[in-house]
């Protein structure tokens, strides 16, 4: 079996790194993990970890990247083939529902705000289903099945209504029933936009 190179390695030991820092973030939040668990989940040594990361705030940003990026292939995926309405609806009941998930609620909506800052998490977010929302959303402005107005604000009201949502998941007694019901009421937002 051929040696692997340096950019393998790399590759190899950051993806063990952010897998297990990843899994104890989601399992006991950022304040309740300490960079010795991590390593040791990693199997790798704390100068493996400073060697491709700066600290602990640089590894959760990695971990939340990926989660981000995996909650914006998940509404990809859904919406594929879709028309431009159904792939709002769709695409808005598949974040609220990839970001109820409590694993990913821990990371991305709980911790993330409070330690990276909201601008990392918007500029991450901008970056991902934020920017599905919008360019989905110029579409049907653009197609007459919403009304004409500024789709920038709008995305970020429909987020913000989708983010608080799936807060408030969190910490719910019965989250199925709740899910449930909040994508019935997303789903009669998103309506009273049509035209």
């Amino acid at each position: 079996m051929p040696a692997r190179t340096k950019a393998q390695q790399r590759e190899e030991t950051t993806a063990t790194l952010v897998a297990a820092a990843r899994e104890l973030f989601a399992d006991k939040g950022y304040g309740q993990v300490s960079l010795a668990e991590i390593v040791d989940a990693a199997g790798v040594t704390k100068g493996a970890l400073y060697h491709y990361f700066d600290g602990k705030d640089a590894l959760f940003q990695a971990v939340l990247e990926q989660v981000h990026a995996e909650v914006a292939e998940r509404i990809e995926q859904a919406t594929e083939g879709l028309d431009s309405w159904q792939q709002l609806v769709v695409g808005c009941r598949t974040f609220l529902t990839a970001s109820a998930e409590p694993h990913r609620q821990q990371i991305m909506l709980i911790d993330a705000p409070a330690v990276l800052g909201w601008g990392t998490w918007r500029r991450l977010d901008a970056s991902t289903s934020m920017q599905q929302l919008i360019d989905v959303l110029n579409r049907l402005v653009d197609e007459g099945e919403i009304a004409r107005q500024p789709v920038v604000p709008l995305a970020h009201l429909l987020s913000g209504a989708m983010n608080e949502a799936a807060l408030w998941l969190a910490g719910s007694d019965h989250p199925r029933r709740d899910l449930k019901q909040t994508l019935t009421a997303l789903t009669g937002l998103l309506e009273s936009l049509r035209t």
